[in-house]
């Protein structure tokens, strides 16, 4: 087995590529070790003490190393940590069952959409799963919705993107662009 390693555009994650599938459907976002507890895979990256960030995503696996980490040892371990659960088939969570596991809850963070503005958010969710989506998984990262009111999206940014120094660009300068187009009745997007 090989595992292909990209840079993303945040310097403090790396994105892995096992070669195979790492979740069925959704994402999972584990930004400390207790939150890795659900998954031995993600608590063994936990476990190298460097770091600080672990998303799975479709085909990848991001990692987000500590201030002042070395990629160049901890790569290594990483790949190392990977290698031996994809060779051994363990399972990716405890109990070996992703369901519920795909977004975390998170409700305080939601934002209360407007029933007359169901089009919309409509209009918004598919450009968000068929454009951006797609292209913040190319970087190691995924997008989730959550929330429209007052001409304002506000979206989530998570794994590779979440902390990014270029995540407040992408955000302002490139999917709110993307949706002012497409869906004139956006005026903003924003961090949620």
């Amino acid at each position: 087995m090989f595992i292909e390693t990209e840079t993303t555009p945040n310097p403090a994650t790396l994105k892995f590529l096992p070669g195979q599938q790492v979740m069925p459907s959704g994402t999972r976002d584990f930004a400390n070790p207790e939150d890795a507890e659900a998954s031995p895979l993600a608590q063994a990256l936990f476990d190298t003490g460097e770091v600080t960030g672990v998303f799975f995503g479709k085909d990848f696996v991001s990692v987000t190393a500590g201030p002042g980490a070395d990629w160049s040892v901890l790569k290594s371990q990483v790949v190392v940590v990977l290698l031996d659960h994809f060779v051994s088939q363990a399972p990716l969570f405890t109990g070996g069952d992703a369901s519920g596991f795909s977004v975390p809850a998170d409700d305080e963070l939601e934002i209360a959409d407007d029933p007359a503005h169901a089009d919309i958010i409509e209009q918004i969710k598919e450009l968000l799963e068929t454009r951006i989506r797609p292209a913040v998984a190319g970087d190691g990262g995924d997008i989730r919705y959550r929330g429209f009111r007052d001409g304002v999206v506000y979206l989530q940014m998570q794994g590779a993107c979440s902390g990014c120094p270029s995540s407040t660009a992408t955000l302002k300068h490139g999917i709110e662009g993307l949706l002012k187009h497409y869906v004139p009745e956006v005026s903003e997007v924003r961090a949620a």
